[in-house]
């Protein structure tokens, strides 16, 4: 099985809308007419100017549906967002019960004060309600230790570059080796069949298998279609390969 993955200049480079001004994106979760009270609304702010961690890309709605259908196992566990950007799957996580640290890049402390503004618009105060810390993918520093013990690793959009690609899997099987049991569950987006993490997990010891999404979003009435406006996503969930 190839696990052919997403990169686009469109998510690389600093997004180029007109809008200047920041606004408030909301996303809604259960409510359905099932259980019309289950039902969880969450505020993202996002800036169409800023750099892509500042919009809420097609993947993270998934990722967090995804997440939402599955709020009971939630409770308590330990759970560290890679890459988080505006940190709705995380997010949605910690309102379910999840004890959520979310992560971006070390070097880019605007992306992590707009971590931070996220989660403080839902009610989410950081160091207390939820955790926010730098992490660079492929180094292990300081903040890399410091992690608690980890249920479960999450990430939506995290393989934008193959450049990146190694670095997000050496820290993937660091904190994998280092939790046993943990799993690293992340969407993608596919824009290139020539791009594929396969050698790289078979280097670091790492299993992966994709997860059905036929159901998701069936709770809350929505159709996944709409957040993929036309591209194809996949999840999937990594872990360490068990020696025989």
């Amino acid at each position: 099985m190839r696990f052919h993955m997403n990169g686009s200049s469109d998510e690389n480079d600093i997004v180029t809308a007109t809008a200047s001004a920041e606004h408030i994106r909301k996303f809604v979760f259960g409510g359905g007419a099932d259980a019309p009270e289950d039902r969880l609304e969450i505020k993202i702010p996002e800036i169409l100017q800023g750099a892509y961690s500042f919009y809420t890309w097609p993947c993270a709605p998934i990722l967090a549906h995804f997440l939402w259908e599955r709020r009971q196992t939630l409770m308590c566990k330990r759970i560290l967002e890679l890459g988080a950007g505006t940190a709705l799957p995380g997010i949605v996580a910690a309102k379910c019960g999840a004890r959520v640290v979310l992560s971006d890049n070390c070097i880019l402390p605007k992306s992590l004060a707009h971590i931070q503004k996220s989660c403080l618009t839902n009610q989410l105060q950081p160091g207390v309600d939820i955790d926010v810390v730098g992490l660079s993918w492929g180094l292990l520093l300081n903040s890399v230790f410091r992690l608690p013990v980890l249920d479960l690793i999450i990430a939506a959009d995290c393989f934008y570059d193959p450049s990146v690609f190694e670095d997000i899997i050496v820290t993937v099987a660091f904190l994998l080796e280092r939790n046993r049991g943990a799993k690293f569950i992340f969407t993608y987006q596919e824009r290139s069949a020539d791009w594929c993490i396969e050698a790289l997990l078979k280097k670091w010891k790492l299993h992966a298998s994709t997860i059905n999404m036929d159901d998701i979003g069936k709770q809350s009435g929505v159709d996944l279609l709409e957040f993929m406006g036309g591209h194809t996503i996949h999840l999937l969930e990594i872990t360490l390969n068990e020696p025989e």
